[in-house]
């Protein structure tokens, strides 16, 4: 990366070479007997705004984009293994609880690189191979488009198949008797 500085001591020797002097290319910076002169602005001046810095993303901000994109994708049941699926019911269940997203996603974060692993429930019926397509796809645009980082693989283990009768712990069962 060239600074503001080192483009005049660039600018100075190329003036130097073709004998020119004068102000160097309408920057504020004039040349006189081989010494430069900046006015104005900083160093970093020269650099765009976005180079200016480091941006570091939390695993768990990927961790949410992940969950929130896979959710979105038809078929996908719940997400999480049976443990954890579990214990996200509770907590969904307690006054003031917040649903968990992330549950069932696990990340390794990079500086400009990200991999993912999703665990998920599909639904009975679903083709579990265009489902897992459509998922990975989902996620990779959604991860990439939002945090800017590069997503390196998606993997996806289903490790389980919601049955249409199986009791859904949000609604409540039917009463037997009356």
């Amino acid at each position: 990366m060239t600074t503001a500085a080192q483009t005049a001591t660039i600018e100075t020797k190329s003036e130097q070479k073709n004998g020119t002097t004068g102000t160097a290319g309408g920057t504020g910076r004039s040349t006189q007997g081989g010494a430069t002169t900046v006015s104005g602005g900083s160093a970093g001046a020269a650099e765009p705004a976005a180079t200016r810095g480091r941006t570091s993303i939390a695993d768990v901000v990927v961790v949410k984009i992940a969950g929130m994109a896979a959710r979105e994708i038809p078929g996908v049941y719940d997400m999480g293994g049976g443990l954890s699926r579990t214990i996200g019911a509770v907590r969904d269940r307690v006054p003031g609880g917040r649903p968990n997203v992330g549950r069932g996603v696990k990340v390794e974060v990079g500086e400009r690189q990200t991999a993912i692993d999703l665990d998920l429930v599909v639904e009975y019926g679903v083709p579990i191979a265009d489902l897992a397509r459509d998922v990975r796809e989902n996620v990779i645009d959604a991860v990439e488009r939002i945090s800017g980082l590069e997503v390196v693989e998606v993997n996806i283990t289903v490790n389980d198949v919601h049955l249409p009768d199986e009791e859904d712990p949000e609604r409540p069962a039917e009463a037997r008797v009356e």
